[in-house]
């Protein structure tokens, strides 16, 4: 497969997303990190959006709770080339309604090869890694073959 780049700025467009019961311990985390994250433009679903402008201070892009659609947003946000970085505190214990949503916006993120943290330890590996705060060259499947095809098909 061929690929190409894309340029990430050193300000990184970063989505937070966290599940319910996960929502604290995102908090938690922002907080710790609210210095970095002040230098980079913030995306986030509904309620945790919410939550994280209120608490730290900061704009925060945000969009439908992820049950109405938000993960859903963030995915075209990824596909689109909008967003650089998936921060997603994601409860693996707890069943959710909107799963096939949530696993939707992991493939996608893996799809357009965007670096994703499910959890605080991954989470702090990817904010405090010399990269956050330097243009990055992220390589990208060339789909251009793939879209041909589709388009035969049609």
């Amino acid at each position: 497969m061929k690929y190409r780049e894309v340029l990430m700025t050193p300000q990184k467009r970063i989505a937070l997303i966290a599940h319910d019961n996960k929502k604290d311990e995102l908090l938690a985390w922002a907080r710790f990190n609210r210095g970095t994250l002040s230098q980079h433009k913030l995306y986030a679903t509904g309620t945790t959006g919410e939550i994280l402008e209120r608490e730290l201070h900061l704009p925060i892009v945000k969009l439908e709770s992820g049950p109405l659609g938000g993960d859903q947003q963030i995915g075209a946000k990824i596909a689109e080339g909008a967003i650089d970085f998936l921060i997603f505190f994601w409860d693996p214990l707890e069943p959710l309604p909107h799963d096939p949503d949530v696993k939707a916006l992991l493939r996608i993120a893996v799809v357009w090869n965007i670096p994703v943290a499910c959890n605080w330890a991954s989470a702090d590996f990817l904010i405090s890694s010399p990269l956050m705060h330097e243009e990055y060259r992220r390589l990208v499947p060339d789909y251009s073959a793939y879209r041909e095809r589709l388009k035969v098909k049609e």
